[in-house]
């Protein structure tokens, strides 16, 4: 059922977005658009219906919106829809065999591995670790009060800090601003779909963005490595006293090669910190444009927090703090895309999956969907505020996916949005300060096209 928002004497802001197309995209249009910003190619029938097919280079493409049919596939019927093949020549240059792009036994393997870090107990246990992250990194932006910056880089040295304190214990080899260049150079250039991958164009054939983004791919790869190095000396040299941290659970695993911990490592880096980098920097830019909003929140917080001094509660205690968070991943999804194959054929309401077609959830789509949401394109926390958040259905609101292949890291990433947003907006007030609002562009997550450019002031 569509989620109720609470009224308010304000007009709620529209969040901006890509206009749909009134009609289909002619096929050169189609390849220029889709390579430069794949949430442009979508027209008004794909935020309307819940189910559509559009057929791409003879290929069936069924896109599914409705959330009974989005559990059917991606839940009741998950092995009939592995990864879709056009996802994987996209993300495995940059992630190889990370938990996003492993497959079968290797992702099992994988998971088991990895899911001892990701226990609610020892998530609970990080939460200080994240707060004294967050609070330092406010008081450094409090000492820029008045200045202009960019939220997108801030917030990825922020989260990188956070993830290297948490999962990594401060044990990654490189410096923190060259990761955050190297990060956003990367996810430029190879996180992008190229015209050839669209095309259907073999592996063999050189994507010019892919060789563009090399540079960054040895800086990565350099790093993972002198860190593997430093932790298994570590484990050498004093095996009781190393932390119980992701890395040495990897390095730890049976099965996995070196080369397979090298990619989880850089996944989790990468995509792990990426995605609440930018909910996070989209949050506080829709919190400048929704003073209301802000001042809901800003009360929660000065009423709250001082009763509050273990973030352990904070998830849970600011529910105004969590709701701002969680809208603001609904207009921007961390993972804007979930793109499946039908092994065989299969069924949903209204519409026959042929085997072989592509399958796409879109919680871009889903999550802007006018059947499933009042005012979907508007900023609008009360959604998610106890009594309304109930009535959201599970599979329209997919920030962290669904079904077996669902985010493994999405309780780390709630509780560090809420730490991370409370620590900054305790003492902070960001305002927009760019020209024109942000355009929203999908690079693997959905980010500002251009620096997102705000003003930090104490408050």
């Amino acid at each position: 059922m569509p989620g109720i928002a609470e009224p308010s004497a304000a007009e709620p802001f529209r969040a901006p977005a890509p206009v749909p197309h009134p009609r289909p995209l002619g096929f050169a249009r189609f390849v220029l658009t889709a390579s430069r910003n794949p949430i442009e190619i979508w027209g008004e029938r794909a935020y309307r219906e819940p189910v559509l097919r559009a057929d791409w280079l003879n290929v069936p493409t069924i896109i599914v919106n409705d959330p009974a049919s989005i559990r059917h596939c991606l839940v009741e019927n998950a092995r009939n829809y592995p990864m879709q093949p056009l996802r994987q020549r996209i993300l495995r240059p940059l992630l190889r065999d990370g938990l996003l792009t492993a497959e079968g036994e290797l992702w099992r393997r994988t998971r088991r591995a990895i899911a001892p870090v990701f226990t609610p107990r020892n998530i609970a246990g990080l939460a200080h670790a994240m707060e004294a992250r967050s609070r330092r990194f406010a008081e450094g932006l409090a000492a820029r009060d008045g200045q202009r910056i960019d939220l997108s880089h801030e917030m990825t040295l922020l989260t990188y800090d956070i993830l290297q304190a948490t999962l990594f214990s401060d044990d990654i080899a490189g410096e923190p601003a060259e990761f955050a260049r190297s990060m956003d150079a990367s996810l430029r250039r190879m996180g992008r779909v190229d015209p050839l991958d669209l095309l259907g164009a073999p592996a063999f054939v050189p994507r010019l963005r892919r060789l563009l983004g090399q540079r960054s791919q040895r800086y990565f790869r350099r790093l993972i490595t002198e860190t593997m190095a430093r932790r298994r000396a570590a484990m050498v040299r004093d095996p009781a006293g190393v932390p119980r941290d992701l890395l040495t659970l990897l390095l730890e695993a049976e099965g996995l090669s070196a080369s397979e911990v090298e990619d989880n490592i850089i996944t989790f880096i990468g995509a792990g910190h990426e995605t609440t980098a930018r909910a996070l920097g989209w949050t506080l830019y829709l919190l400048s444009q929704a003073p209301a909003e802000r001042d809901l929140v800003e009360r929660e917080l000065d009423e709250r927090l001082p009763g509050l001094p273990d973030p352990v509660e904070w998830a849970e205690a600011l529910p105004r703090t969590r709701a701002a968070f969680e809208e603001a991943m609904r207009l921007y999804p961390p993972a804007p895309s979930l793109n499946r194959t039908a092994l065989a054929a299969d069924r949903v309401p209204g519409m026959e999956i042929p085997a072989g077609a592509s399958l796409l959830v879109m919680p871009w789509l889903v999550h802007r969907h006018e059947r499933l949401w009042d005012r979907p394109a508007h900023f609008m926390p009360a959604r998610f505020m106890p009594g309304a958040r109930e009535r959201i259905d599970r599979f329209q609101y997919l920030p962290f996916g669904t079904g077996p292949r669902v985010c493994i890291g999405q309780s780390f990433a709630m509780q560090e949005g809420v730490v991370a947003l409370a620590s900054l907006l305790r003492h902070l007030r960001f305002h927009h300060a760019g020209a024109a609002p942000p355009h929203p562009v999908q690079k693997i997550t959905v980010q500002p096209r251009e620096a997102l450019a705000m003003r930090v002031e104490r408050r």
